[in-house]
């Protein structure tokens, strides 16, 4: 698995993970607040789509994922 692959699926998870705990109909549900979470992760996608910039694609590469 490359680093963008991974950069997607952590993206994936933390926006599940986010939705489970932060909407009233889910029975893991915390807090409403989660939601802002969900935000920050799409504004970080939307801004490495426009920037070809990913803060946590650099970070993955210097744990020694290698690059597409």
């Amino acid at each position: 698995m490359t680093s963008w692959q991974l950069v997607r699926v952590i993206a994936g998870i933390f926006i599940l993970l986010s939705l489970a705990l932060g909407v009233q109909a889910s029975p893991l549900f915390v807090n409403a607040n989660w939601l802002w979470f969900t935000a920050f992760v799409g504004a970080n996608l939307l801004q490495s789509g426009l920037t070809r910039w990913c803060l946590m694609e650099t970070l993955l590469r210097k744990l020694g994922m290698r690059a597409a």
